[in-house]
């Protein structure tokens, strides 16, 4: 690359479309594209008007014209400079040298070899700067300022207009050698002067001139790329035809550049390839009433089979008066011209074409149009895309407001769109969504196909200029055609949204109904269907039940015996043991110890015990009797039962919590393995009764755990999704050594955490979601996350030699820190030794000149995140990854496999605070069914109990007191 030239036209091209760049770096002219031409046209004669204005502003004698290449610019002493050519190189103070690599220590260069990588060669800036201004500074001995100037006859600048004056700061300060932070733009109708701080731009446009000169001198064409600047380019007929040639996915207008690339690496790179990529999916229940996204693979099928497809159902009611509205402006100016109005239907519609001379007429034509729908019985305005909505929204600022409740008001606030029917809902064969195209498929054709958008600007310029009938009938005639274009598109929408058979121009084959789509998996089991009825019959006859119901009995005795044998009743077992309750000692009415028993009643509780080497169903009948008092005759039972509520014992209702959450065994399947192990008559109803149950009991225990890790000393935190009946949630995991939490929540915002965690002065270890960074504590971003992240864009970017220097960096530098914590634990003492690798490594990455998206991305990860990377380095006992949080999602995941979106939101709670449980009795090193059974409430009491010592002295994690500092952590030099 050394020696690469680039100029401020080819940045500007390239700024539009790297091809365009390319081809007039290659002296390609193009096509005729009236557009071009105009804004060509228009900025010659405004910055011969804008020169004019400077030299009168400037004293005779204190200006001069296309100065001399050589002159030295420090001695000049003019005020104003026009057409001043620079010529310059940039990056020659010393950037050509060798360049070290980030783990490279003095000595030695990239992975400790003699290699040494050096920078391309310094880049040659030419640009012809429009005018310059001297503006002599105060005070002896400082030098002039200069400050380059650019002329724009546009009313709205963009970036690139910022970035092109940058582009002339970069050439000027190079020449200088010394930078130079401000510039002007003087643009729009009224000469209009912007100051422009130029400092923040340079930065972006030194990584932007290299590849710019790269694509200039480049024997091969960038990959070809349709944008919107397309129809206002000179080679725009040429680009479309190369892009249809080979179908390229830049001719669907709704993809964004993000998404194409993510094709790409798919090996995705054609539309029709894409198509075949479209799968038919059934909606849940609880999306039914959301929007669908938008499918790009859908609109390549629509476009491979030329067939309108289908989403939903895209119902459009016109309840009233059709009144179809275009309006033509030009959005410079913020000048809305002319507004059609079509109103009914056919060869009885009315046209209205309003028509404003100048920017004072735009009120008269807003107010006649008022005036219009009010005539109107019942009007239903509709129009198409957003650029009506706009217009109608700055009318009633900017002009007449229609008066509340009037017909007019009532009529534009209930505009219709007809982009909100067509998008993501019809999918037209089209590959875009602009009414040319979708009008142009249903058959409706404009007198001039050559006509649009774009095209009107210059032919209202042309009016103005020279007040052309032609011209002004031009616009009239395409406008009039776009409200026309309007009704047959709204027409066959109305026919979409009625179902089949659709009438007209829109036969059933040409339709495509998606909830009618199967996509069949060609290795799983499904029904056959057959086209002859005969066959039909014939399969029906080969199923297993069937032949063995109605073919297998009329030939084996054994068999219909089985099948007629009449069902068992349900057989009563008896007691293991008896229980006879205690007589109550008084009346609980008058308190009086004469009653005398009334009748004798039995309860049975059936129950499990648990023995050394097995389980066996145990049934304990409890005998009491009721009681009736001598003096009040109240009739009255002992107030203290001795069998607790249910009929259904502890032990029983511990099992089934075992085998439901822990071994994560559906409820329906523990009813029947329990019944068909032990003989009982349990329903899925009744395991769903001992989980609420359960939940309800240890309420108080969750709350505890959850209130202990958010003021621990160290919190591990993840989320993840979940799917609860008629709609979805989230549920955050927190975690630390020992304790494990389970929260939902509805949304994935952060203000969960801001409730939990707004007391929490420990370190947080989290991945890198953006609502983590909203806790003031100190925080370790998960180094397994970025590794996996790093390493992933490694393998999609074999060839990136840039981004592969960064990554193996970052290795080195991480390394040595992994292999001290694997021989000396987490502490601190062992692990303050690396800070000064990392203070090498990040001293070393704003000299990186790279190049590379993949690799600028990476960089500017890694310096964001610099204080929350090596947080482990500080304190004792802070993992450097999030493994505990990401550990306990897992058997949440695997719970949520079970539960299947089928829950509702009580009863996600209700599994949220039994898991917690039973994932932090792992972590603490005891059973969830022992501690069930235990009858505890606290577990790690019950732990304790269990292991006959303190849990601060667990070998899992251990603090020691002496060390304990700064929250419970210790931090080297607090």
């Amino acid at each position: 690359m050394a020696g690469m030239k680039t100029s401020s036209q080819l940045f500007e091209a390239y700024l539009k479309c790297p091809t365009k760049s390319w081809l007039r770096s290659r002296g390609d002219t193009g096509g005729v594209n009236a557009y071009a031409e105009l804004v060509k046209a228009h900025e010659v004669a405004y910055r011969i008007e804008g020169v004019r204005r400077l030299r009168e502003s400037v004293p005779e004698g204190e200006w001069v014209v296309a100065p001399p290449p050589g002159e030295n610019l420090k001695a000049a002493r003019w005020l104003l400079a026009v057409d001043f050519s620079v010529s310059a190189r940039a990056g020659s103070d010393g950037d050509s040298g060798p360049q070290r690599s980030l783990d490279a220590t003095p000595g030695q260069t990239a992975e400790g070899t003699s290699e040494v990588q050096t920078q391309p060669g310094p880049l040659l800036l030419e640009s012809r700067l429009q005018a310059i201004e001297r503006v002599v500074s105060e005070g002896r001995g400082r030098p002039a300022k200069f400050v380059p100037i650019r002329f724009n006859f546009r009313n709205k600048l963009t970036r690139d207009d910022r970035l092109l004056l940058a582009f002339d700061s970069l050439g000027l300060s190079e020449l200088l050698g010394r930078e130079v932070n401000l510039g002007k733009i003087i643009h729009g109708d009224e000469h209009t002067t912007l100051k422009v701080k130029t400092e923040g731009l340079l930065g972006e446009v030194r990584k932007l001139a290299p590849k710019m000169a790269e694509v200039a001198t480049s024997a091969s064409p960038p990959d070809l790329v349709l944008n919107r600047h397309c129809s206002e380019c000179e080679f725009q007929d040429r680009c479309r035809q190369k892009a249809l040639e080979k179908d390229d996915l830049s001719l669907l207008a709704n993809m964004t550049e993000k998404e194409r690339k993510k094709f790409h690496n798919k090996g995705i790179f054609t539309i029709t390839q894409l198509s075949y990529t479209f799968r038919p999916r059934r909606r849940p229940d609880r999306m039914r009433d959301k929007r669908e996204k938008y499918h790009h693979s859908l609109k390549a099928l629509a476009i491979r089979e030329n067939k309108i497809h289908i989403v939903g159902n895209p119902e459009l009611k016109i309840e009233g008066t059709p009144v179809y509205l275009d309006v033509e402006g030009l959005p410079d100016r913020d000048f809305y011209y002319l507004i059609g109005v079509r109103i009914g239907n056919g060869e009885s519609a009315l046209q209205h074409s309003l028509w404003a001379d100048t920017i004072e007429k735009e009120g008269k034509i807003w107010r006649e149009f008022l005036a219009i729908l009010e005539t109107v019985e019942k009007p239903v305005l509709i129009h198409y895309g957003s650029y009506e909505t706009t217009f109608l929204r700055r009318m009633r600022e900017r002009h007449l407001e229609p008066l509340p409740n009037s017909v007019a008001t009532t009529t534009i606030e209930a505009a219709v769109n007809l982009l909100s029917v067509v998008f993501a809902q019809v999918y037209f064969p089209c590959r875009s969504n602009s009414v040319k195209e979708i009008a142009g498929h249903l058959g409706f054709r404009w007198s001039d196909s050559t006509a649009t958008g774009i095209r009107t600007i210059v032919w209202r310029q042309e009016w103005e200029t020279s007040k052309a009938p032609a011209a002004k009938q031009a616009l009239l005639t395409y406008n009039a055609e776009d409200c026309q274009a309007l009704e047959t598109l709204t027409n066959a929408l109305v026919k979409l949204g009625q179902g089949p058979p659709y009438a007209g121009d829109l036969p059933l084959s040409e339709i495509v109904n998606i909830a009618k789509l199967r996509w069949e998996h060609p290795y799983r089991f499904k029904r056959n269907t057959f086209a002859i009825p005969e066959l039909n019959t014939i399969n029906n006859a080969a199923y297993w039940d069937y032949q063995r119901e109605r073919v297998y009995v009329k030939s084996n005795v054994n068999l219909k015996r089985s099948l007629t044998q009449p069902q068992k009743s349900r057989k009563v077992f008896s007691a293991n043991k008896t229980i006879e309750c205690p007589r109550p000692g008084n009346c609980p009415k008058c308190a009086s110890v004469k009653f005398f028993k009334h009748a004798k009643y039995t309860k049975t509780v059936f129950d499990l015990k648990f023995m050394r080497h097995g389980i066996k169903r145990w049934i304990t009948r409890y005998a009491f009797h009721r009681y009736q008092c001598q003096g009040c005759r109240t009739i009255f039972q002992p107030k203290e039962t001795c069998w607790g509520k249910g009929k259904f014992g502890s032990e029983l209702t511990a099992y089934s919590l075992y085998l439901n959450i822990e071994l994560r065994v559906p409820q329906l399947h523990i009813a029947s393995k329990l019944n068909r192990l032990f003989g009982f008559h349990l329903g899925s109803t009744n395991i769903g009764d001992f989980k609420a149950g359960a939940a309800e009991n240890y309420k108080g225990t969750y709350d505890t755990l959850v209130k202990r890790l958010c003021s621990g000393r160290l919190l591990h935190a993840d989320e993840t999704k979940i799917n609860v009946r008629d709609k979805g949630g989230f549920v955050w995991v927190f975690a630390n050594m020992e304790e494990v939490a389970y929260v939902y929540s509805e949304t994935r915002e952060g203000d969960l955490l801001h409730t939990m965690l707004k007391d929490f002065k420990g370190v947080l270890v989290s991945d890198f979601y953006a609502a983590y960074d909203s806790i003031h504590c100190p925080q370790q971003k998960c180094l397994v996350h970025l590794i996996r992240d790093l390493n992933d864009d490694v393998l999609k970017h074999p060839y990136d030699k840039e981004l592969k220097q960064v990554a193996l960096a970052f290795a080195v530098l991480l390394k040595p820190m992994v292999e001290s914590i694997d021989r000396y634990g987490l502490k601190s003492r062992f692990l303050r030794k690396h800070l000064v690798a990392v203070d090498r490594f990040y001293r070393r990455i704003p000299e990186l000149t790279l190049h590379s998206e993949t690799a600028l991305k990476f960089k500017e990860r890694l310096e964001k995140n610099r204080d929350k990377l090596f947080t482990f380095l500080n304190f004792d006992g802070v993992p450097w990854n999030n493994n505990n949080a990401e550990h306990a999602v897992k058997p949440f995941a695997a719970l949520r496999q079970i539960i299947g979106g089928i829950t509702t939101e009580k009863g996600i709670l209700d599994y949220l605070v039994l898991l917690s449980l039973c994932e932090t009795c792992k972590y603490m090193g005891v059973g969830f069914l022992d501690f069930l059974r235990s009858g505890e409430k606290d577990i790690r009491t019950f732990a304790e109990s269990r292991r006959g010592r303190k849990l601060g002295c667990a070998r899992s994690f251990a603090v020691r007191p002496t060390q304990t500092r700064l929250t419970g952590l210790t931090q080297e030099g607090s």
